[in-house]
């Protein structure tokens, strides 16, 4: 009765993913230690939107999915990141 569909992703590359987002996890971590002065939270940012796009690609299968669903996924992204940056253009010009 149930048929199971088959994984989009294998389960190294999963596996890969997955080792990815510790090293990532501990580097985090690790920057910490480091005085980068105000680059600090740069770099952990920078960290952390690659480890997130990690998760989305491959965990949420967005890289499997329409183009549709994927220009709409970025056309949100744009518009979240103008927001936060606008947002900042308002606090620095007061």
């Amino acid at each position: 009765m149930s048929e199971g569909k088959a994984h989009i992703t294998n389960y190294s590359t999963l596996a890969m993913v997955l080792g990815s987002l510790l090293v990532l996890t501990w580097a985090t971590v690790s920057i910490t230690s480091i005085n980068l002065g105000p680059w600090s939270v740069t770099a952990a940012l920078l960290i952390a939107l690659l480890k997130a796009t990690l998760v989305l690609l491959y965990f949420m299968h967005l890289k499997f999915d329409s183009k549709l669903l994927k220009i709409s996924f970025t056309a949100v992204i744009v518009v979240f990141f103008l927001v936060i940056l606008l947002t900042f253009f308002d606090y620095l010009f007061r």
